[in-house]
């Protein structure tokens, strides 16, 4: 049974189609990224998956059941604002977060420096240790699945990475999770992936299966200058990389008749495509 699953869901505003028929499914144990630029639908899918926003057409099932107020008393979730009292100090938000579904929270359980800063109005606490905080409520009553919204966004690389390791540490005790990301050097931290392109699943499966056979072509030209400004004119999506060029999804053929057209001379060849380039592709091919 999966935590989580929705079926062909679509949701409307108006005449505005936000999200259009998407499957996605969550396994206990797993974490599953869902990727996207601002504005491709995260948002709205995550409401629609908690109950918070209903379909207009498709399904949800959160517990193999319609979401409802008992269903999502088995999961954790995290907004992309927080869901933190910052006029009430870190104990008092954990305390209260652990009682809103009827538990009693043990300091000797937090983490350290969380422990440390109890004390401490959420407000005057930094961004990061504020995430912190803010993950820890959502774990605070054990939960099946943890929803995640945007959850290391703001937050320095270091700071990320230790988010990243509560997730990852969560999923081993046989969480469930779900996690928005616009950061796509945060795929590789997912067990599968799910990228959205203006409401709709452009790709989906493990970091691998999302590239698949896609290949970038690698431009080292006498001057790059000259070659990217030929290359970004007919819109190909050119990237600099030290004093090499970076085509993703274009053909070697196209790239070499464009660089003679603008006289200049370069030596060409393909290797796979990273992820972002990978990304930026398929998002092109959706569009």
């Amino acid at each position: 049974m999966s935590l989580l699953e929705t079926a062909e869901v679509t949701r409307r505003f108006g005449r505005q189609q936000a999200v259009q028929a998407v499957d996605i499914s969550v396994e206990a144990g797993e974490v599953v990224g869902l990727l996207g630029a601002n504005g491709a639908g995260k948002t709205t899918l995550i409401r629609l998956a908690l109950g918070l926003l209903r379909p207009t057409e498709g399904a949800v099932r959160l517990f193999d059941r319609r979401p409802s107020r008992s269903s999502r008393h088995r999961l954790g979730y995290l907004p992309q604002s927080l869901g933190l009292y910052e006029d009430l100090t870190v104990w008092e938000n954990l305390s209260f977060a652990s009682r809103a579904f009827g538990r009693s929270m043990d300091a000797a359980g937090l983490d350290p420096e969380i422990a440390a800063a109890r004390g401490t109005l959420v407000r005057d606490l930094p961004l990061g240790l504020r995430r912190r905080v803010a993950f820890a409520a959502a774990l605070a009553h054990d939960p099946e699945l943890l929803v995640l919204d945007e959850p290391t966004s703001g937050v320095e690389p270091l700071a990320r990475a230790r988010l990243w390791e509560t997730i990852r540490d969560a999923a081993d005790r046989g969480v469930g999770v779900l996690a928005t990301t616009h950061y796509m050097s945060e795929a590789s931290e997912c067990d599968r992936l799910v990228v959205l392109v203006s409401g709709r699943v452009a790709a989906a499966g493990t970091m691998d299966a999302v590239i698949g056979d896609l290949r970038t072509v690698i431009v080292e030209p006498d001057r790059w200058e000259t070659a990217f400004a030929a290359l970004d004119e007919v819109h190909l999506p050119v990237a600099l990389v030290g004093r090499t060029l970076r085509v993703p999804g274009a053909s070697i053929g196209t790239v070499d008749e464009t660089l003679r057209a603008a006289g200049v001379s370069s030596r060409l060849s393909v290797a796979p495509a990273t992820f972002d380039e990978a990304f930026v592709t398929i998002a092109g091919r959706a569009a």
